[in-house]
């Protein structure tokens, strides 16, 4: 009996001794792994936040998207150099991320489609932050573009996000492209009124209006040949930011000019006859 606990004893102390030199041997590595991770992730959010602010200066429209892809390799790395620290091989710890990594990445095929439409956006560069787009049935002013997805506030104030991939493959309208664009009207006059006269109000009320611009000049001509009217066609050349605002006006005033000038604006009529039968 007192073989078997001294046997005993002896077991128990040589698993402590053991234990204790584990613990001696890995705790400073484990207690210098956590303050590099700890230190090394402040590092990181310390960087991200400075490079933000310095692309965000010269170019907003890569500041998110590169902020957010660095910081994740960064953070990676990291994790990488802790794990060897501790004690963990890197070529099996990279093998397994690597394994991950394909797993995750054929679960999130269309993730990826959209990552690499992020990329060829920033490359290529149809919109920027703050261009105002029209894209998968959506209009609105661009405001972030993410590493898979674009962010678009529209202008009834509603926030739209767009995956990326869907803004690569697919055709968009950047309204914001050019300083100037063109305004396109059309106003009907009846038959019977006189065709000068109508243009000269139009060219009148453009050549008054300070938001369209003299070149290039506008233009004024008969359009089309009605069912029942005669179809100015007006286009003015404005500075993009003044196209609606102009737009808008003109449609106020053109129909208040041609009142007080007696120039009709026809509008379809139907003729209904009655025919009382015995």
């Amino acid at each position: 009996m007192e073989a078997l606990i001294g046997a005993d004893g002896g077991a128990s102390s040589e698993l402590l001794d053991q234990a204790l030199a584990l613990v001696m041997t890995y705790a400073p590595k484990v207690v210098l792994a956590i303050i590099t991770l700890v230190i090394g992730m402040w590092l990181i959010n310390k960087f991200i936040a400075i490079l933000d602010h310095k692309l965000g200066q010269k170019d907003p429209t890569l500041n998110k998207f590169l902020c957010g892809l660095i910081g994740v390799i960064l953070k990676i790395l990291l994790l990488i150099s802790v794990a060897s620290m501790v004690g963990i091989a890197t070529t099996s710890f990279i093998a397994i991320i690597g394994a991950a990594g394909l797993a995750v990445g054929l679960a999130l095929q269309g993730s990826l489609a959209n990552f690499a439409g992020g990329v060829l956006i920033l490359i290529f560069k149809p919109f920027k932050v703050g261009d105002v787009i029209e894209a998968q049935g959506y209009l609105g002013s661009v405001r972030e573009i993410n590493i898979l997805y674009t962010i678009v506030d529209t202008f009834d104030n509603r926030r739209i996000v767009i995956p990326n991939g869907q803004l690569a493959n697919a055709s968009l309208t950047n309204l914001s492209a050019y300083e100037t664009r063109r305004c396109d009207m059309t106003f009907g006059i009846g038959y019977a009124d006189d065709i000068d006269k109508a243009k000269d109000i139009c060219k009148r009320l453009i050549e008054e209006d300070e938001r369209a611009l003299k070149d290039p000049a506008s233009l004024i001509v008969v359009g089309a040949l009605g069912e029942s009217s005669v179809d100015l066609t007006v286009r003015a050349w404005t500075k993009s930011a003044d196209l609606w605002p102009f737009y808008w006006d003109m449609q106020e005033r053109v129909k208040k000019a041609f009142d007080a000038e007696g120039i009709s604006i026809p509008f379809p009529q139907r003729d209904v006859h009655l025919y009382k039968t015995e």
